[in-house]
């Protein structure tokens, strides 16, 4: 019997291990993607210090949910970053979800289509489609995971950070005739959460290697301007939280100041954190105890932002 109840538990335990981690990944798209061509190509997934996914084929989101009990009816769809080139999936990403779902906050990280890999018709356009997409389908979703349909984010790292902003700042509020039922849902963003982003194409501070993935060697004004989210935002854009490192030599810290200051010129409600150490790409920042307090001030500031609503 005790043999028996020892087999039981090493059953159970390998269930837990092979069960913990995101309870759905769900397509972006049933049917024909749009903004797609094939090429056979098949996606790159590379796991070293961190994964990286690049030639994304088939967007998808990966959901994490807390436990019911804790939930607080918070949702944030999370855009990895990599310059617009490859996904820092791990780092940026499913980290980042484990995280939300320790404060109570349901996570979702988003596989968005990359514009370098020639499976796009109009490259630049398939990251936000991706994006917008992803808000929609959260939405729908809400009721059964437990999420307030008005209080679901986005947030994003470096490019995705772009991503982000470009979001916040060029969304719509659904087409209320359209036969695909995720279409009708609204894709505009509660809130966002930018951590170290790309902002600009425009000025001085531009990060060139996002800048030309995106649109390529020699875009218009017109499209350099309209990806230029410090020109973007909107009455209606929603709140921000920023974090960046005051020593990011990667994506100068001019980015965040940038669209800090657009928001403030429309009076949107936004919250600052510049560093002094942390560099780029510090994720969590788990090995630097100075860096790691980004996510007690966004716990902070997400407990703020459940209570105004």
């Amino acid at each position: 019997m005790k043999i028996f109840h020892k087999l039981l538990l090493v059953v159970l335990f390998a269930h837990c291990l092979t069960s913990y981690g995101q309870d759905y990944i769900l397509p972006l798209y049933t049917g024909t993607i749009p903004n797609s061509k094939y090429t056979g190509a098949q996606e790159k997934i590379e796991k070293k210090d961190i994964i990286l996914i690049s030639n994304v084929q088939k967007p998808d989101i990966a959901v994490y949910l807390p436990s019911k009990r804790f939930a607080f009816g918070q949702a944030v769809i999370i855009c990895p970053g990599g310059g617009y080139w490859v996904l820092a999936y791990d780092l940026e990403g499913t980290d980042i979800a484990r995280y939300f779902n320790s404060i109570g906050v349901a996570a979702v990280v988003l596989k968005y289509r990359l514009p370098t890999y020639g499976n796009c018709i109009e490259p630049h356009r398939a990251p936000l489609m991706d994006a917008q997409r992803a808000m929609r389908l959260v939405r729908q979703h809400a009721g059964e995971w437990n999420i307030d349909p008005e209080k679901i984010g986005i947030m994003g790292f470096s490019a995705g950070g772009h991503l982000a902003s470009t979001l916040a700042t060029h969304f719509d509020y659904g087409n209320k005739t359209a036969v695909d039922s995720v279409e009708r849902q609204s894709c505009r963003p509660d809130f966002m959460i930018l951590m170290y982003p790309v902002i600009s194409f425009v000025d001085s501070c531009s990060h060139p290697g996002s800048h030309e993935a995106l649109l390529g060697k020699n875009p218009g004004k017109e499209l350099l301007i309209n990806y230029s989210n410090e020109f973007q935002v909107r009455d209606d854009t929603p709140p921000a939280f920023f974090v960046h490192a005051d020593n990011d030599s990667g994506v100068p810290v001019e980015n965040t100041l940038l669209f800090y200051k657009a928001l403030r010129k429309k009076k949107i409600p936004a919250e600052l954190h510049i560093l002094s150490e942390g560099e780029h790409g510090f994720g969590l920042g788990i090995n630097n105890e100075h860096v790691a307090s980004w996510t007690n001030n966004l716990k902070l500031w997400l407990s703020w932002l459940n209570m105004k609503k």
